[in-house]
Order: C-alpha cells, then structure tokens, then sequence
C-alpha cells in the first residue's frame, strides 16, 4: 500500500499513539501497518518496536518509514514483549497510548470510534475491549496453563487505550512471559482509575498464528 503522512501537520503532538512491538514478523507487519494507514482517524503515530528481528523487518517496511514522520522504527536488543512496549510508551508523543499486535490489524473505524468515547467521556483514563477474534477463541488461564478459558473473559491488551501519564506512573507492564495485559488491567482497577469498555469489536485478533504466545505456552 502506498504511504501517506497520516499524522496532521501543525496540530502538535498526536491524539493517539499506537505501539506496535514485533519480532520476525515482516510480513504480518505490514498488514498491521496497513489497517493503520486506512483508519478514518488520522491523528496518530506509530511507534515500531522491534524486539531483535533477524529477519528482513527493517528493509520491508522501509518505505513506510520514509514518507512522512508518523512512522517511527526502534530496534533493540531481545527483552521480550513487555519490555518492548514499555520502551514505546517511553518514546510515544500522544496522550493516549494503544496497542496493535504486529500479527493483528485493525477495522478502518477503529481509532475514531474509540477517540470518540474517550471524547464523550474525558474523565476516563482506560478505555479497553471491542475485539473480533478469528480462530481459537480460547487460550489458556494464566493461573493454570493446563486450563482453557474464553477470551470473552480475557483481557486483550491489544484494545486497551490510556493516558500516558497514567501508563508511565504504573510503571507499565510487568516483565512476565505471559498475560502482562491481564496483569496490568488488575492493577487498574485496584488503582481505581476511571475505566470504560467498548463494545465496538473494531480490533482484529488473529489467533491463527501458530507462533503467538498463547498457541505455544506450555512451552514457557
């Protein structure tokens, strides 16, 4: 898809910044990258955090990240996914910061509907849920690995959208190897920050990846 500059020019720093963190993934990124550009909402950055990609990730998307600074790719060291994240929260610029999976995409009204909400209700620090799930609907509980558990009860932390101040004072996600999205949502709610939940399944999660964390956790 041909890049355009998405983020507006002159408006200062950007409504949204979504972080994206990935690892070998080159081709599933793109179409992450993608579904950003074809968002009805344009006032965002993107920030790219690769996790030590050996692959081809850097050249693949270098024409994204030649036209126009919205935009931006990190490389570092392997320190896992919540590590990653974190670092793109650092480096975000929005004063809400948002996910997107590199093996996920969103629907185009994604940003919108959820600027939106966050519009409607400016009280609200945390805005999460709306997502479409496409394959296993069920992943394993976090407590009991051996356990299923839907993902309707589940938190993806792919939908979640926060204040960046908010985020940065929590001290962000915690370094496990898995659900550091539920994690951090339980830390929300004892903080009793003002939390909202969409039910506008306008993030894409794609459970067909046979490399995803939770297809391989037994192997954790």
């Amino acid at each position: 898809m041909l890049v355009q500059n998405s983020h507006k020019a002159g408006t200062g720093l950007p409504f949204f910044s979504v972080i994206i963190t990935t690892y070998n993934r080159s081709s599933l990124l793109l179409r992450a990258l993608d579904s950003i550009i074809c968002q009805t909402e344009h006032d965002w950055e993107v920030i790219i955090v690769d996790d030590g990609s050996t692959d081809d990730t850097k050249l693949t998307i270098a024409p994204y990240l030649a036209q126009g600074k919205g935009i931006k790719y990190f490389w570092q060291e392997p320190q896992g996914a919540p590590s990653a994240k974190n670092k793109g929260a650092f480096l975000a610029k929005g004063k809400y910061i948002t996910f997107l999976d590199s093996d996920d995409e969103y629907y185009p009204c994604h940003l919108q509907s959820r600027k939106k909400l966050l519009q409607t209700h400016p009280e609200v620090g945390f805005l999460y849920g709306g997502a479409k799930v496409m394959g296993n609907k069920y992943v394993p509980d976090r407590f009991d690995y051996k356990k299923k558990i839907h993902l309707k009860d589940c938190s993806v932390g792919g939908t979640f959208f926060i204040k960046k101040q908010i985020f940065l004072s929590m001290g962000g996600f915690a370094d496990i190897p898995f659900s550091s999205d539920a994690e951090f949502y339980d830390r929300i709610k004892l903080a009793g920050i003002i939390k909202i939940k969409s039910t506008d399944d306008t993030y894409i999660y794609h459970r067909e990846n046979t490399n995803s964390i939770t297809n391989n956790i037994s192997e954790l």
